[in-house]
């Protein structure tokens, strides 16, 4: 039996991260918008638009995680185009399944995310850091911060 592993990513680190994504994408006069693919690309989308002065934002609404585990995929919202000149951005690539999807909608779009997986890296054109297959990545927009007692004290 496989053992999920947890990777806890902090907003400073995943702003970092992305940040360091959006500098890979000078010079920023080669895109004209970007697409968000719905709902993990909503984030680096806004900050990759704010480091490269991009204004024009579209998303791509596909459902296919809950909070634990992937379901079947659905496309509830498509944005215009076949990419040409746009970001496609989102948080990770995982498995492939959302990935092929997108890449079928925007062949002409340039596939950004920040983490990626063995599994479905070779489907993006550009990413920040490799995080292996059994690890489930709990961003910070899904997370609360609460107060945790000393080692000490538990």
């Amino acid at each position: 039996m496989d053992t999920i592993q947890s990777f806890y990513v902090s907003w400073e680190e995943f702003h970092r991260d992305t940040r360091k994504l959006a500098c890979s994408l000078l010079p920023a006069e080669q895109w004209e918008g970007i697409i968000a693919i719905t709902r993990g690309g909503m984030i680096p989308a806004a900050i990759i638009a704010r480091e490269l002065g991009i204004r024009l934002i579209d998303t791509v609404c596909i459902s296919s995680y809950d909070h634990t585990e992937q379901r079947e995929l659905t496309i509830l919202k498509h944005a215009e185009g076949k990419g040409e000149k746009m970001l496609l951005v989102d948080d990770l690539v995982d498995t492939g399944k959302t990935a092929a999807i997108v890449r079928e909608l925007f062949p002409l779009a340039r596939f950004v995310t920040v983490y990626a997986k063995p599994a479905g890296k070779k489907l993006v054109d550009d990413y920040i850091s490799e995080v292996d297959q059994d690890v489930w990545i709990h961003f910070p927009w899904d997370m609360e911060l609460n107060f945790k007692k000393p080692l000490v004290e538990q």
